[in-house]
Formats: structure tokens, C-alpha cells, sequence
């Protein structure tokens, strides 16, 4: 099963509406202040979670009252952040695949928070990634291939994801690599890359990747 989260960061409407009907996902979980671009697109969540500091009452009230959509109303002080949370209820919805919109935005740390959902993604074995108009933004433990005519944006980076990538083999890329040892140091060996290929081939023996396809 498919699941969107609108969480509370920068959603960018255009972009959102044009990625939700793109993609037809099959339920869609309102994070937080995310429930508010629900209501202002007629969009009906099947879920929805967060403290709710910032919606008005009367806002939630109109959802709360609707017996298919499922709440879950958080305290403020909290050891998950509403993004999570909503990650665990797609979980128990049995989501195979979580895309996270509104993910990104000016708060770095709730940004951080939601990088590290899509490690705990794989760990789990449910597909994750955040989404804005400039990147889209994933997690890979193993070997993969990627499309230039399915590429979302002209830029490929990836950075170490925790210990060091092992083996790394960059094929189909304007600058290659071969057997390279990526640490969380190497910032710029393997940013802004692009795909010069039909195909380009990542592989890699150990670790970790956390990967980004960019466009200005």
C-alpha cells in the first residue's frame, strides 16, 4: 500500500497537487498543520496526526467529526515528532511505501528528524522518501540503478549515511568512481553528479547511501 504524509514543513501547492495525482496513492495521512492544505485542496485524509498547536480548533473539529477519517491527537511534549508518528500509523495501515511531502522546509532539525525516517524506512523494510518542487530524497543499502528519462531533477548526490559506503562503483555519471571508500567526510566527491547515460549504475559492497536528485 502507497501512502502520502502532508506533514506541517513548505508544501508547495502546485507541486504537491501535480505529485499526489501523479503518483495515486492509495491513502493520505494529514501531519499537523499539513491538515490545513488538506482542507484549503478538498483533499480527504484517511489519517490524521499531530499536537495540533497550530490548526484551528475549528478546523480539526470539521475532521474530527467524520467517522472514516482516523485522529490521533498528540500531547505537545512528546518523544516522536508528528512526522513519525504519522510514519507509525502508515505502518499500521500497512504501508509499503511512505512518500513524505511538507517534509523539508525552515526548521533543520525537524528536516533532520525526517532524513533519519527514511533510514529507519529500510530498516523496517517500507520504501520512504521526502519530495518537494526541488528534490526528492532517499535511502538505499544496496546496489541500484537509476533512469535519466525517470531521474526527478538534473543533480544526483549521495552522502554516507551513518558508517562508511564500502566499494562505492559510480557508472553512467559525468564524474565516475571506482571501489571508493565514502565516509561522512567526502561532502563534495559526490555531490551534484549527473547522469550522462541511458542508465547509471550505484554499487556498492557495505553501508549505507543517503541519496538526492536535485534541480535548481
Amino acid at each position: 500500500m502507497r501512502i502520502a504524509l502532508l506533514s506541517g514543513g513548505d508544501i508547495q501547492s502546485d507541486f504537491a497537487l501535480a505529485f499526489l495525482e501523479e503518483q495515486k496513492f492509495d491513502k493520505i495521512i494529514a501531519v499537523d498543520k499539513g491538515l490545513e492544505f488538506c482542507h484549503r485542496n478538498g483533499i480527504l485524509p484517511q489519517g490524521i496526526v499531530g499536537d495540533f498547536d497550530s490548526v484551528e480548533e475549528g478546523l480539526l473539529q470539521e475532521y474530527i467529526a467524520r467517522p472514516e477519517t482516523l485522529l490521533r491527537r498528540l500531547c505537545p511534549r512528546k518523544d516522536d515528532s508528528d512526522t513519525q508518528s504519522a510514519f507509525h500509523m502508515a505502518m499500521e495501515m500497512g504501508a509499503s511505501e511512505i512518500g513524505i511531502l511538507g517534509g523539508t522546509g525552515n526548521r533543520m532539525d525537524h528536516v533532520f528528524a525526517n532524513l533519519e525516517l527514511l533510514s529507519y524506512g529500510l530498516s523496517v523494510g517500507v520504501r520512504c522518501y521526502l519530495a518537494d518542487a526541488h528534490n526528492y530524497i532517499w535511502a538505499a543499502d544496496r546496489s541500484l540503478m537509476l533512469r535519466r528519462d525517470s531521474q526527478k531533477g538534473k543533480y544526483v548526490s549521495m552522502f554516507a549515511f551513518g558508517e562508511p559506503v564500502e566499494g562505492l562503483t559510480l557508472e553512467g555519471f559525468a564524474y565516475p568512481l571506482k571501489d571508493y571508500r565514502l565516509t561522512s567526510r567526502d561532502c563534495g566527491r559526490t555531490l551534484s553528479n549527473e547522469i550522462v547515460d541511458k542508465e547509471a549504475r550505484i554499487a556498492f559492497k557495505k553501508g549505507c547511501l543517503l541519496l538526492m536528485m536535485s534541480r535548481d
